[in-house]
């Protein structure tokens, strides 16, 4: 599902964000992957959804060379993933049911199976009723509901998330896990980015730790 190869990051400047990287994930895990800030845990969930490319060694998803796919092939790599921000980038201009219809109408699905697929999704992370809702008008863990119901809604077999319970009372971390939980459960690999281990333990998660950009032992 997901492999690094040596994988390094270095930005314009120096900067090394990760150095020498090699992992593997399997279908249907769930990785957590820790350190303190400015470890790369960011670098790492952006060179697997393409966002970065990688400057040395290789990072593979569902056996595509991220680093060698062309601009116009890449939203189809995206198409099977789905990508909670740490700033969850919603469209504050439109409310959360149109937030959620926006990657589908990106992908083309037709309106009527398109609405049918975001509701399903915001009814899976509790937001059916608030569907007309603008995102200023909901709290910060239902916005961060809505940022994960938008990743899922095209179903991806690949979930990736930066720091999902952060800044979150306890109650509403727990129950925003338990939305990843769920989706581990019924078999998609989740990949996330947290200090949280505590919130994820009930799926016994395998844990990876970066110090510097290295990933320790």
């Amino acid at each position: 599902m997901i492999r690094f190869d040596h994988a390094t990051k270095r930005y314009p400047g120096g900067l090394t964000a990760l150095s020498d990287v090699s992992f593997d994930v399997a279908p249907g895990e769930m990785v957590l992957v820790g350190g303190h800030s400015g470890a790369g845990k960011s670098t790492l969930l952006k060179l697997i959804a393409a966002i970065e490319r990688p400057t040395g060694g290789a990072v593979l998803v569902n056996g595509q060379n991220v680093g060698a796919l062309k601009r116009a092939a890449i939203p189809y790599l995206r198409r099977n993933l789905g990508v909670v921000f740490q700033d969850q980038k919603l469209l504050f201009d439109r409310n959360a049911f149109e937030n959620v219809m926006l990657p589908l109408a990106i992908a083309g699905f037709p309106p009527r199976e398109a609405a049918k697929r975001a509701r399903a999704a915001l009814d899976k992370v509790g937001l059916l009723e608030r569907e007309k809702a603008m995102p200023v008008a909901l709290s910060g863990g239902e916005q961060q509901r809505l940022s994960i119901a938008r990743a899922v809604v095209n179903r991806p077999n690949l979930l990736l998330a930066d720091e999902p319970t952060a800044h979150l009372d306890p109650d509403t971390a727990r129950d925003v896990a338990e939305i990843f939980l769920d989706f581990h459960r019924v078999g998609v690999t989740v990949f996330i980015a947290t200090y949280d281990d505590a919130y994820f333990a009930p799926a016994a998660p395998r844990k990876l730790t970066l110090d510097h950009g290295r990933l320790l032992a």
